[in-house]
């Protein structure tokens, strides 16, 4: 049972779909329109997968995500669960000083993180929803996505309905269940061919540690005919090999408090967290920083060289895990660093038409 930051530790008593994280059914129609596909892009390869490619799916998918629908994505038993009650943290103008550790907080500061960065939600192969993080990013076509790969699929077969997940909407600045951007349901999205391996084999933890945990989505116009980033603008994102030390600006939508009343977030605002990054004990490969972040921030960006009066900072990282599966101090969030993979990724999705 993979340990991403997606998951929960009863999601290992659940049906296939959300204990081995989900699946994406694909309609009859958008199947024959771009079926999956193994790209080759040199030493590793792209696995691509349709998503809404029809005016009817679009707009299926954009009335399926009501207010409730998503405030309860991620209930392990959403027949039962009470509505989370808005959150009601006061904005505050003044921009926080750069450089500040923060364990986790509700963002409060606005700027171009607020429209940018919103909650990614899907249903699981079992009819039950969940929901990830994600960050529109700068591409060619005005209209990609980083998230992380475990929000889009599970270790096994890309022709298998029950690999990867379906109804993906992607809801840039959500708070308290509204869409004060819009939604925007995804056209197409991709991962590492590593993620195709044979399940009973290898588990989405080590495909997870070996560093090809990333996604990338190409998403649809707007209600009336804009790109994403001319909606949200877009985050700066980079492939460089991290620093120890490097101080690292985190954002995400955590969910715990659907299934532990004890526990602080509900998903209903984004929370930012920073402070050094450093390698995990145990999966050296991923890097993280105190946060107190878990299940819900997965595919959240890991900024550097973020600037707190504009909001802007370049991504380097998408949240995979905790120290549960890297190791280290508790309270830490870990990310996949972007290296040659995640290039060719954003390569294929800003090559996308929209």
């Amino acid at each position: 049972m993979p340990k991403t930051a997606g998951t929960t530790a009863t999601d290992r008593t659940l049906p296939r779909g959300r204990a081995a994280l989900g699946a994406l059914l694909l309609s009859a129609t958008a199947a024959s329109l771009l079926p999956t596909t193994a790209v080759a892009a040199g030493r590793e390869s792209v696995t691509a997968h349709a998503g809404a490619t029809t005016t009817e799916e679009r707009d299926r998918i954009d009335a399926y995500w009501t207010s409730d629908r998503m405030r309860l994505a991620g209930a392990l038993v959403p027949e039962i669960t009470p509505v989370p009650e808005d959150d009601h943290t006061p904005d505050d103008p003044r921009p926080l000083p750069a450089g500040t550790p923060d364990p986790g907080a509700v963002w409060t500061h606005g700027g171009a993180v607020d429209r940018s960065v919103g909650r990614l939600f899907f249903t699981f192969s079992d009819g039950y929803d969940g929901s990830c993080t994600a960050t529109v990013v700068t591409a060619e076509n005005r209209s990609t996505v980083v998230t992380a790969a475990h929000c889009l699929r599970g270790v096994g077969s890309p022709t298998a309905d029950d690999t990867w997940r379906h109804n993906l909407y992607f809801v840039p600045g959500y708070r308290n269940g509204t869409k004060p951007l819009g939604g925007f349901s995804v056209r197409s999205m991709a991962t590492s061919a590593h993620w195709d391996a044979d399940p009973g084999g290898t588990s989405s933890d080590a495909v997870a540690v070996a560093g090809h945990d990333t996604g990338m989505l190409v998403v649809n116009r707007s209600a009336d005919g804009r790109r994403v980033a001319e909606v949200t603008g877009s985050q700066r994102i980079a492939f460089t090999r991290p620093v120890a030390g490097e101080f690292v600006d985190t954002f995400g939508y955590p969910k715990d408090r659907l299934n532990d009343p004890a526990a602080k977030y509900a998903g209903s605002r984004m929370i930012h967290c920073a402070g050094p990054a450093r390698p995990g004990p145990a999966a050296p490969l991923l890097w993280g920083e105190s946060c107190d972040m878990s299940h819900g921030a997965s595919g959240g960006p890991h900024f550097t060289g973020f600037d707190p009066r504009t909001g802007i900072g370049t991504v380097v990282g998408v949240t995979t895990t905790t120290e549960e599966l890297a190791g280290g101090s508790a309270g830490t969030l870990y990310a996949t660093r972007l290296g040659d993979g995640a290039r060719r990724l954003r390569g294929w999705a800003g090559g996308r038409v929209v």
